[in-house]
C-alpha cells in the first residue's frame, strides 16, 4: 500500500514501481466491498484498529499467533514446500519480541484507512506486480484487475508456488525478476 501511494502521489519521486503482493488501493477498496470473501480475508484490519490489544494478542502464550501466522499451512512462508526452520522462527520471535517492535507494523494497518479513497488513482510509471498464487490474505483477482489504474508499462507476474510471503517462499525467483525489471527498456507503453 505505502509503495502504490508514494508512486501515486509523488510520481516524479519513483522511476518504476514494484509492489509485492498488494493490488492498488482503489482496486482493494473496491473489491472488498463487492466480495465478502475478501472482505472476510481482510478482517485483521479491523482488529488492528484497537490500541495495545493487537499487540498484547501477538504475545500471548509465547508469540503462538505470531508463530502460527508464519508457519501454519495456511497462512505461513513456506520455501517450494519446506517450511520455515526452528531457526528462521527464532529469528522473526526475536526481531518481533523487541519493545514497541510490533507496533509499528500495525500502526501501518491503522492509518491505512486515513488515505482512503484516493483523489488521485493513476500510476504513471512503468510497474511491475508480484503475486504469490497461494496468498491467504489477497485473492488473486484484485492482482489483474489492478492492470486498469497502471497508465503505463505493466508487468503482473503471479507465482504459482508462493504464499503471500512470496519474497520469503521464492527469493531467488522473485530477486531476478526484480532486477529484471531494473534493468529493461519499460519506455514502451502497455505490455
Amino acid at each position: 500500500m505505502i509503495a502504490w501511494l508514494v508512486a501515486i502521489c509523488y510520481p516524479e519521486m519513483v522511476t518504476k514501481l514494484i509492489v509485492v503482493n498488494f493490488p492498488h488501493p482503489s482496486v482493494f477498496t473496491e473489491y472488498i466491498l463487492r466480495h465478502p470473501s475478501q472482505l472476510i480475508k481482510s478482517g485483521y484490519y479491523f482488529f488492528f484498529q484497537m490500541p495495545w490489544f493487537p499487540e498484547f494478542m501477538f504475545t500471548v502464550n509465547d508469540f503462538k499467533v505470531l508463530k502460527s501466522l508464519f508457519t501454519s499451512q495456511t497462512t505461513g512462508i513456506g520455501r517450494k514446500g519446506c517450511r520455515l526452520t526452528a531457526e528462521d522462527i527464532e529469528a522473526y520471535l526475536y526481531v518481533f519480541s523487541q519493545p514497541g517492535a510490533l507496533t509499528g507494523p500495525i500502526n501501518h494497518y491503522r492509518n491505512i484507512f486515513s488515505c482512503l479513497p484516493l483523489q488521485h488513482h493513476e500510476v504513471i510509471m512503468p510497474t511491475l506486480l508480484l503475486w504469490g498464487e497461494r496468498d491467504a490474505f489477497m485473492e488473486v483477482e484484485m492482482a489483474e484487475i489492478t492492470r486498469i489504474y497502471v497508465k503505463n508499462h505493466f508487468r503482473l507476474t503471479i507465482l504459482s508456488e508462493a504464499s503471500h510471503w512470496l519474497q520469503q517462499d521464492q527469493p531467488d525467483i522473485v530477486n531476478k525478476l526484480i532486477w529484471t525489471f531494473l534493468k529493461e527498456d519499460t519506455t514502451r507503453k502497455r505490455e
